[in-house]
């Protein structure tokens, strides 16, 4: 297919973080853009703030006729999306070009040098890192993020065309849609087990991945994973770790060793050692393409972070509020790891919201466990997503499960008044699912009582 022969583009699930970034790429492209999506967001507004028309009614008559010419427009849907969405209908019954994100993310990327991050944990930090340093360093690229850089406000960095940088997702085999020139793994974690059933055949997708990168591109692992590649780590044998770690003014200063030599006193303002190591991985990448080790130091220091990653929210000495994306066991572990680290005699307090009824009952144990660490535990109902209800998998399951006394079934409506009445000095919102739209009302309340 040739994306030049398309004038218009009509995306379906347009609101959606991987959506949102082709959208507002084709706008620039002088490509007329439109869409649906099923609820407003502050994403949607500034879609429409960009020009791009956009709905939240599943209704072909609301979609202008420019988008109904099926020769010159392109329908892009996201995995979301019911088969039963009557506009998704409509455009397959009526010979229009339908494709994935994903396949779409293929198509405008085959032709540059691609960087393509995968694994089930890291891809967007990762992603913007590496989006951010390889910009810094004069690279003329396109990247494509999974959430909003605090350095651009948006989840597209464009700045040329020769390079592009993307996340490589897994979720229904959405990867294998790309033909990297380099890519990494930074984990092959069970998860999306309703797509893929098993731990294996999870694993079996990465490796397929594997085989798309491009002949004499190169393949990155987080040391240890069973896959053979350019290796990378913390304090470890790989071929690029960080070594002499310090945390100075709430920010790491460690050194890399490479193949070739060591790059000293790098600075990097992100906690936990998750973030760590998605440094250590987009320093090798850019290294390994060729940037200068000085400037991508400096490049760096200068990453501020993706929102909902970890972010700060509040950071004083008396108070610290943090709002993070995580949703796995394995990301609430790595968000309880960085607190500790960074206040190890804190009392904390977590918010969390579970994403999907599948994830909850395939991890119920491992999220009690995730989650009992924490000092005060407040849970909100699962955030359904795209999934209809499991029969007996309620947060009320999950909280039967987890071993602290000190926790709490709420609705989202009590946030507030449960947290005025805890005296924990750090506070967490973590989730995948709408606990974001929270956040802002329990910054301001958290800000009042201060």
């Amino acid at each position: 297919m040739n994306l030049n022969s398309i004038h218009n583009v009509y995306f379906i699930g347009i609101g959606g973080i991987g959506m949102s970034a082709l959208a507002l790429y084709f706008n620039t492209t002088d490509k007329y853009v439109a869409g649906y999506d099923k609820t407003q967001t502050a994403i949607t507004d500034n879609l429409e703030d960009k020009g791009i028309d956009v709905h939240f009614e599943d209704n072909v008559s609301h979609i202008k006729d420019r988008y109904l010419n099926p020769e010159k427009t392109l329908i892009v849907y996201t995995p979301a999306i019911p088969n039963s969405h009557s506009e998704l209908t409509y455009f397959r019954e009526n010979n229009f070009t339908v494709k994935k994100r994903s396949e779409v993310l293929g198509l405008i990327t085959e032709n540059t040098f691609c960087l393509a991050v995968a694994g089930t944990h890291g891809k967007t930090t990762t992603t913007s890192i590496l989006g951010h340093i390889l910009n810094e360093t004069n690279v003329e690229l396109t990247a494509f993020l999974g959430g909003i850089s605090e350095n651009y406000n948006s989840n597209l960095i464009l700045n040329g065309s020769k390079v592009s940088v993307v996340e490589a997702d897994e979720f229904d085999r959405s990867f294998l849609t790309l033909s990297p020139d380099f890519a990494c793994i930074t984990s092959m974690d069970a998860d999306h087990l309703d797509i893929y059933g098993t731990t294996d055949a999870l694993k079996e997708s990465f490796k397929a991945f594997t085989n798309k990168i491009k002949p004499n591109g190169k393949l990155f692992v987080r040391n240890g994973l069973p896959i053979d590649g350019i290796t990378y780590g913390i304090e470890d044998d790989a071929d690029y770790t960080a070594k002499n770690i310090k945390i100075e003014n709430g920010s790491y200063v460690f050194d890399v060793k490479t193949p070739s030599g060591t790059i000293n006193n790098i600075t990097f303002n992100l906690p936990g050692r998750h973030n760590l190591s998605n440094a250590v991985i987009a320093l090798a990448m850019a290294v390994e393409f060729g940037r200068p080790s000085e400037q991508l130091a400096k490049a760096l220091a200068s990453y501020r972070g993706v929102k909902r990653r970890f972010t700060y929210q509040i950071k004083t000495d008396e108070l610290v509020y943090v709002d993070d994306y995580a949703h796995h066991p394995s990301e609430l572990n790595a968000v309880y790891g960085a607190v500790r680290e960074m206040y190890p005699n804190k009392k904390v307090l977590v918010i969390f919201q579970p994403h999907l009824f599948s994830r909850t009952n395939d991890f119920a144990d491992e999220f009690a466990q995730s989650l009992e660490q924490f000092d005060e535990i407040l849970l909100l109902d699962i955030y359904p997503a795209r999934e209809l209800p499991i029969e007996g998998v309620t947060s009320g399951w999950l909280l039967d499960k987890i071993n602290n006394p000190n926790k709490k079934l709420i609705n989202k409506s009590e946030i507030i008044s449960e947290v005025q009445k805890s005296d924990a000095s750090v506070i967490l919102t973590l989730g995948a699912g709408d606990i974001g739209e929270e956040v802002k009302h329990i910054k301001e309340s958290l800000s009042i009582a201060s």
